[in-house]
């Protein structure tokens, strides 16, 4: 067995212990897992209370600026201090998937929307927000800064983190149907908030990318969840539980899914979707595409787990225009 010195024992402990910040040590965009030891599931969640008078239970903003429609959306919810208390610890959770397309080819979340839920956040007295994903197409360093996601956060006063490798770990998923354990990142259980802002777009396997595949980017070996990929998709939704979703469809993908590279596919609809119901908010975003919610396995299976509502008439749907 290979005996460490204890320099090199305080570096490799002293890495994992700072939560791998972006540019930290040992950052890798493929890490291995821990086992042992998890938490119970979404751990330090508190959930949003449910809309009440004016609030809409799922927003629709419309118009030419992206930052404008995005907190147009959120103040139709209830405003962010619905979602978001003073010393929160906040987690934001956009699709940054590559490093080899900038955002005008609508295959990352646009930056301006994660920026002003960075803001809003930050207004409303969140301790913390962090910004993170999993790339599978370059490392988290290029794919942050080709994204156009990196400067943005941090010009909103918010921090980007490199998913640190010691804090995936095994973790039980009590309500899954076909998965009932994965290797998660126990940060976003653990995060008072959880902003899930997936953009809009085709996928080759999962018809669309919304929120709930968005959720991939949490785990590890994402690809092992592509058997059975919809019913895989809702269990991870039962565990994670998103405080609140943003569905970016400033621009949409609307072929050659998940990563695109023409820009004849991309189509600018200048729309933000959200909600506190994962399932409500991606059901309405199939409809950009001509679907609807159960047009998409996953969407199907989430609403059949009790997660969400599929069922849009039977909720407030408020639409604005910026």
């Amino acid at each position: 067995m290979m005996r460490l010195t204890r320099r090199q024992f305080l570096k490799l402990t002293g890495a994992a212990a700072a939560g791998v910040a972006l540019f930290g040590a040992g950052c890798t965009a493929q890490p291995t897992a821990t086992t042992g030891g998890a938490p119970s599931p979404s751990k330090g969640r508190r959930q949003p209370p449910a809309p009440t008078g004016d609030q809409a239970y799922l927003a629709v903003a419309r118009g030419s600026d992206p930052a404008a429609i995005t907190k147009a959306a959120i103040a139709a919810l209830g405003g962010i201090e619905r979602f978001v208390q003073s010393g929160d610890d906040v987690i934001i959770k956009p699709n940054i998937c590559v490093d080899y397309h900038p955002p005008e080819y609508a295959a990352t979340t646009n930056p301006t929307v994660v920026a002003t839920l960075v803001s809003l956040c930050r207004g409303a007295g969140a301790r913390r927000v962090r910004v993170m994903d999993t790339p599978f197409g370059g490392t988290p360093e290029s794919a942050y800064a080709v994204s156009g996601i990196e400067e943005a956060v941090r010009t909103a006063g918010g921090e980007m983190e490199v998913m640190s490798p010691v804090k995936f770990v095994k973790t039980p998923i009590p309500e899954g149907r076909d998965i009932t354990e994965w290797e998660v990142y126990q940060d976003v259980l653990e995060a008072n908030v959880l902003i899930n802002v997936p953009i809009a777009k085709h996928h080759s396997l999962a018809g669309l990318t919304l929120g709930g595949k968005n959720l991939l980017g949490v785990i590890l070996n994402p690809s092992r969840m592509h058997f059975n990929l919809g019913q895989r998709v809702a269990d991870l939704v039962s565990l994670v539980r998103p405080t609140l979703t943003v569905v970016d469809a400033v621009r949409i993908l609307t072929a050659h899914g998940p990563t695109g590279g023409s820009l004849n596919d991309v189509q600018q609809t200048d729309t933000v979707i959200a909600s506190h119901d994962i399932v409500a908010a991606d059901a309405y975003a199939t409809t950009l595409f001509g679907l609807t919610g159960a047009s998409i396995a996953y969407v199907k299976a989430a609403a059949e787990m009790g997660l969400g509502t599929m069922e849009l008439d039977g909720v407030k749907v408020e639409e604005i225009n910026v």
